[in-house]
């Protein structure tokens, strides 16, 4: 066996969106030989974060990562964006952490670079670009004084056909936590409201008496928009903000056309660290307990990780679709539980991140194996419900 002196980097798509899968393809090589192909990003903090696979090289000296499994690494199956996901931090555990850009407003990509070393020498490198906001998309940051609502607005390309649009929103982070998320919809051409209700200034400072009238405020913004089809709005939670998304498509059926649901609970929890009330609409409580679903105008997507540890997120999930089966719910709806994910299920994929702590379960593979099979399908029912 001769060892590899030279290598082609080959990529089909060197900018592409963050939640697009690229093909890597490195040729050049010498037969059978064993070679290392790299990744390197740097986060917001200026930790530089990588990933790594072991090949070894077929009859013509190539390695395709979409079909090849690695010898050895930071992830161990066939994945051809393995790479990506799989990237660990400089220090630290890579399972209690997670990849953090820029914020999408400040900086519309990240770059990911490739290398390919064997035998200690490196024979190749390429930078490729994850694109958060594709071309033409406009980021607004909207405030209390100004718009009555704190969040971030992403609006896709002017002359953009009109779209469903999304009213995205995390839980108990708090603050404006589904920037990416928004920014990525709206380069897919749905606009989209990343929302915050508490955690910033003017709001609550911990989720307790949060309005369920203040996410209807900013619906109607969104509705409002130029390039928005104000009869399909959707509410998108993360967690506790599943509770908000179910209780406004329940209670605003004409402002709200459809729910998306990750790690949900299908009740009404109590508030910040279980004390008080989370929500509240006319000024009054919302009671705690299951939240009714009979008045819902849309379609409905639930997703959880089976090895949810945070809170019985499946269970829910089939709650929550038991309901609406129940009462012969005219809206497709649909239930999505996937094995080897925890709370950190979604949503989109790609981005290298861990279980964040051991209270949230699940772990990295089957984290990213529900991102990349879960994203999609969020996608398709914004795509069927413009139809």
């Amino acid at each position: 066996m001769h060892a590899s002196t030279r290598a082609v980097i080959g990529v089909d798509v060197p900018i592409a969106l963050a939640d697009q899968a690229v093909h890597l393809r490195v040729s050049g090589l010498e037969p059978h030989d064993e070679i290392t192909v790299g990744s390197a990003a740097t986060a917001y903090d200026g930790k530089v974060w990588h990933g790594r696979a072991t090949f070894t090289t077929d009859d013509d000296g190539v390695v395709d990562l979409s079909t090849t499994r690695p010898v050895s690494g930071t992830y161990s199956m066939v994945d051809g964006m393995g790479l990506f996901w799989s990237m660990r931090p400089p220090a630290g555990d890579s399972n209690s952490d997670y990849f953090l850009p820029h914020y999408p407003e400040s900086s519309p990509s990240y770059a990911v670079q490739i290398t390919v070393t064997a035998h200690g020498r490196q024979l190749a490198s390429r930078t490729l670009t994850r694109e958060w906001a594709a071309k033409g998309v406009s980021a607004r940051t909207l405030t209390l004084a100004h718009d009555k609502v704190v969040g971030e607005m992403f609006l896709p390309r002017p002359g953009t056909p009109r779209h469903p649009a999304v009213l995205a929103f995390g839980g108990s982070e708090g603050g404006v936590s589904m920037k990416w998320e928004a920014a990525l919809l709206a380069s897919h051409g749905y606009p989209t409201l990343a929302l915050g209700y508490f955690g910033e200034h003017g709001l609550p400072a911990t989720l307790r008496n949060v309005p369920l009238e203040y996410f209807a405020t900013a619906a109607r913004l969104l509705a409002a928009q130029p390039d928005v089809d104000p009869a399909h709005i959707i509410a998108m939670g993360y967690s506790r903000g599943s509770e908000p998304a179910l209780l406004l498509a329940e209670d605003y059926p004409r402002l709200i056309h459809g729910v998306v649901v990750y790690s949900p609970s299908s009740n009404v929890n109590p508030g910040y660290q279980g004390r008080g009330n989370a929500w509240t609409k006319d000024g009054h409580p919302i009671p705690q307990g299951s939240i009714p679903l009979d008045h819902l105008s849309g379609p409905l997507l639930a997703i959880a990780g089976a090895d949810d540890a945070l809170w019985p997120s499946p269970t829910y999930v089939k709650t929550i679709t038991g309901n609406l089966h129940a009462i012969h719910d005219r809206h497709p709806y649909r239930a999505l539980v996937y094995p080897g994910a925890g709370h950190g299920v979604g949503t989109f994929p790609f981005l290298a991140e861990g279980t964040v702590a051991p209270s949230m379960g699940g772990n990295r593979v089957g984290n990213a194996v529900a991102r990349e099979r879960g994203w999609p399908k969020l996608l398709a029912l914004l795509a069927d419900t413009q139809r």
